[in-house]
């Protein structure tokens, strides 16, 4: 699935029709370079799951948990200088299936990953504003999702 949106309402929107089928156990990898939307990505999944707190990048502190009506961890894994330093954050309990986890630049760990995941690609467009943004399912659950990400989206008039 692919789409555009032409504006950071329409991302965290994107990112709302994500949150409203993420069950626990789910993982999804937020790829895509500085500033092309990650984070407001996540604010929109957060919302849809009920998260009143706010959501910033944990590009500092690495990992931020919150609760909603699926708990949500959200990883940023720019700042690891080793892959064996995500074993070392407790991916194996992050991802032990009590929570829904979203990994900020997830593509460069992705060896280290269950198989079983939701790739978001978010890309810069042609003004500041425009994301084109692609979901990759890997994995029987995902792949049966995927179908209703697309009708939702094209509801909610990101298409």
């Amino acid at each position: 699935m692919k789409t555009i949106t032409t504006s950071a309402a329409q991302t965290r929107a994107l990112g709302e029709v994500l949150g409203r089928v993420l069950q626990p156990g789910d993982l999804v990898v937020l790829a895509g370079d500085l500033g092309s939307g990650k984070t407001t990505f996540a604010q929109g999944v957060a919302t849809a799951l009920g998260i009143t707190e706010p959501v910033t990048s944990p590009t500092y502190t690495i990992v931020h948990e919150y609760d909603g009506r699926v708990p949500l961890v959200h990883v940023d894994v720019y700042r690891l200088e080793r892959l064996a330093e995500l074993y070392d954050l407790g991916l194996e309990e992050l991802t032990d299936g009590a929570r829904a986890v979203l990994i900020e630049w997830g593509d460069i760990v992705a060896q280290a990953l269950p198989n079983e995941r939701l790739v978001v690609h978010l890309e810069l467009g042609a003004d500041d504003d425009e994301r084109m943004i692609s979901f990759v399912a890997h994995g029987a659950s995902w792949r049966a999702r995927v179908a209703r990400l697309e009708r939702d989206a094209a509801s909610a008039g990101n298409d």
